[in-house]
Formats: C-alpha cells, structure tokens, sequence
C-alpha cells in the first residue's frame, strides 16, 4: 500500500490506459480524483474547457487540500491535415497541452512535498503515420511541456513523461507479424503504462524529473529499410 491515502489525481480515467491508472493506484490505497467525459464517480467534464478544469481543481482541493500525483492521461483527437479543421486542431490541443499546463497551473500551491506529475505523452512524439497532425502535435507539446515543467518546479515537483508505442486497451493477445515486429515480441497493454507510471509516482523515483520514458516494445529501436529481415514497402 506504497500510495496509502495519496491524493492522485488523473485526467481520462474512465476508460483505457487512464482507467488501468487509476485501478493501479487504488490498490495501492490511493484516493483518486478523475475527470473524464464519460460517466464517472468523481467529475464529469471537458477538460478542454477552462471552467471545468477550475471547477475540478476547487472540488480536488476542497476535498482533500493536497495533490500527491497529477497524471495527465486525456486523449487529444486524431485528425490529418486533409480532414483537419482549425477549430478540432485546436480543440486537441487545448486537451493534449493546455489543459495539462493549467492542471499543473492549478495545483501549483497546493502539491505535496513529493508530488509528482506524469504526463502520457506518445512514441507519436517521435514518429509518425500519415494524417496524424492534430493527436502528434499534441503528443509533441506534451513532451515538451514536461521538461519545461520539470526545471520550473525543481525543488517542488518532479515531472516526467511516459511515451507509449501500441497499447491495446482492450488487453487483446495478438500472434503472428503484429507481435513479432515488435522487439519484446508482444503487443503491450494498458498495465505496462500503469506499471510505469506508479514507478516514477513513488520515492523509488525520487532522482528522476524531466525525463521522457518510452514504452513501446522497442518498436522506436527497430530500424526498418525494404527487403532487409523480410520487410518489403508496397507502392
């Protein structure tokens, strides 16, 4: 029970790698604060709007006056630059970024000493597949964001990012060319995520802040050119 009574708080928490933070946090005694757009038991809401976001904050600290963890999970859309409209482009980024900065903003007198701050970023950050902008960029930002975060708070919080590659939600065991590509010989899952993330929560991370941790089988690792090791591009 490492988090006993910790105060974690987690965006996009119903459903997913958010959901699988949350459950990992709970056993460990954890009291968790989500906010999702799907139904839940702690608050319903947008967080690409500013008014949720503050009415969270209020109800968090009205509650229990601290925040021991802030995971910023929430899932930005994905849209490419055929599709893409300036208004959903936006509406990503406010998710991906601007809300994790003003979580953080938000929370910024009232974290505990050793508070943490995770952010889910994505392999995305650093590679990407055709008509991905609106989700990369934000994945991107992201990253970014949390080493900036990192040196702002020195002292107060650390804050670190989790990369990951495929993660199937829905715990799926695939065989075959899906698994095998992938240097760890499986396709991962929302457990590998929340396995991490506790990690760099806990005191056993206490020396590591602004760091970027991808979790994606090695997949990032892997160099792939035509017809070496029976890859082959089809034109």
């Amino acid at each position: 029970m490492e988090f006993e009574n910790k105060v974690v708080v987690i965006t996009g928490g119903a459903r997913g790698i958010g959901k699988a933070i949350c459950e990992h946090f709970e056993k460990e005694g954890a009291k968790v604060c989500l906010i999702d757009i799907l139904e839940n038991d702690f608050f319903v809401g947008d967080i690409s709007d500013k008014a949720n976001l503050e009415a969270f904050a209020k109800k968090v600290i009205e509650k229990y006056g601290r925040v021991d963890v802030l995971v910023n999970n929430a899932l930005p859309i994905m849209r490419g630059i055929d599709t893409c409209s300036f208004e959903e482009f936006q509406y990503a980024l406010s998710v991906g970024v601007t809300a994790p900065f003003y979580l953080a903003k938000l929370f910024m007198d009232h974290f505990a000493e050793g508070a943490s701050i995770i952010n889910i970023s994505s392999s995305r950050d650093r590679m990407s597949q055709p008509q991905t902008e609106s989700y990369t960029a934000a994945k991107g930002g992201i990253s970014a964001l949390s080493h900036a975060l990192a040196v702002s708070l020195a002292g107060k919080v650390r804050v670190n990012s989790i990369s990951p590659g495929w993660i199937d939600t829905a715990y799926t065991v695939y065989e075959g060319p899906d698994a095998v590509q992938q240097p760890a010989g499986r396709v991962g899952n929302p457990d590998d995520i929340a396995a991490l993330a506790l990690f760099l929560a806990s005191d056993k991370a206490g020396f590591i802040t602004g760091e970027n941790i991808c979790v994606d089988g090695g997949m990032t690792r892997l160099m792939i050119y035509h017809g070496d090791h029976g890859w082959k591009l089809d034109t």
